[in-house]
Order: C-alpha cells, then structure tokens, then sequence
C-alpha cells in the first residue's frame, strides 16, 4: 500500500528555517515525480516545488529563491528546506506522489509567527 509521511513541521520565527521530509513507501520512489503543495487558512491548496524522477525541479513563485526540494532515493525520501520564512508560508505542508497515480500525504504544520 503506497503511504506519505510527512515530518519537520512547527513553529519558527519569521526569517527562520525548517526542513520538512516526505517518507514514502509501497511504490518505487526513484522513479516518481514528487511535489509539495500547501493550505493555508482560508485560502485554497497551492502548488509549492516538484522534483521529478530525472532530478528537475520547479518552484512556485512565492517561494523561489526560499525554498529547495530534494530527494534522497536510498531513504525513500523527498525533502523541502524552506529559509527564510514568511508569516505567510503559514500552512499545512503535503507531500504528493505526481506520477500517475497521485498520492497524498496527510500534512504537516509549518507556523511563521513572532
């Protein structure tokens, strides 16, 4: 059965770092394209950064510059290193398997506040 599990979440200060993984399982991870998306109150869920299987790599404007998506395919998993915090990169963070078919982690909080 293919799972998501998403880590590294909390509360940080504005300017402050957080490194979110995305452990998978249940499906050959190296050969995926693997996103994180976010859902802030209020607001609809948003495209945050991809990595494809070939390493390729594409960031929502929002977050460019900020944020890094990797993946460690020996640990079966994808991570996202996000500097510089904003308050309003306050969300809960999901992973999602992009490759067909899709899969959904279950979230993790990220809260930037002083």
């Amino acid at each position: 059965q293919v799972q998501l599990v998403e880590s590294g979440g909390g509360t940080v200060q504005p300017g402050g770092s957080l490194r979110l993984s995305c452990v998978a399982s249940g499906f050959t991870f190296s050969s995926a394209s693997m996103s994180w998306y976010r859902q802030a109150p209020g607001k609809e869920r948003e495209f945050v950064a991809i990595i494809t299987s070939a390493r390729d790599t594409t960031y929502a404007d929002s977050v460019k510059g900020r944020f890094t998506i990797s993946r460690d395919n020996a640990k079966n998993t994808m991570y996202l290193q996000m500097n510089s915090l904003k308050p309003e990169d306050t969300a809960v963070y999901r992973c999602k398997r992009s490759s067909f078919p899709n899969y959904w982690g279950q979230g993790t909080q990220v809260t930037v506040s002083s």
